[in-house]
């Protein structure tokens, strides 16, 4: 059944819930992450076909969600004081982007680029829990 057309939304926004709650935590981020090192060490000890092509479907998924973590924080949370007092902040989240991409975790099996981006993130969280001190 369609609506009316009146009753259609004209605009359509996206945010990363329905309601600007507020809760932000780079701990999300973290908790799919370390879930990638996890499945990167699962996939390199075990050398059952299925089992590795199922690792490396979830642990895509899994990289996915740290990327879109990161970005709520980066996009939602952090706003132009913070980039001014910390000038470095850019430069973090994009290469902790690429560590949780392609170039990296995500791309990959190897458990030491999904450690360099669970450092990445710690950095992100230092920085993140300084600003909600402030």
């Amino acid at each position: 059944m369609r609506l009316p057309r009146i009753l259609t939304p004209r605009v359509t926004a996206s945010a990363h819930c329905d309601l600007p709650c507020g809760v932000y935590d780079p701990a999300q981020a973290r908790i799919e992450a370390e879930s990638v090192k996890m499945i990167c060490e699962k996939y390199q000890a075990n050398t059952d076909p299925e089992f590795r092509t199922r690792a490396i479907l979830i642990k895509e998924q899994r990289a996915d969600l740290v990327k879109h973590h990161l970005w709520v924080l980066w996009t939602d949370y952090f706003k132009p004081q913070h980039f001014e007092k910390y000038p470095h902040l850019h430069q973090l989240f994009n290469e902790a982007t690429k560590l949780a991409g392609a170039a990296g975790a995500k791309g990959g099996t190897d458990p030491a680029k999904a450690d360099e981006l669970l450092s990445k993130i710690d950095e992100i969280s230092k920085i993140f829990w300084e600003t909600k001190q402030a």
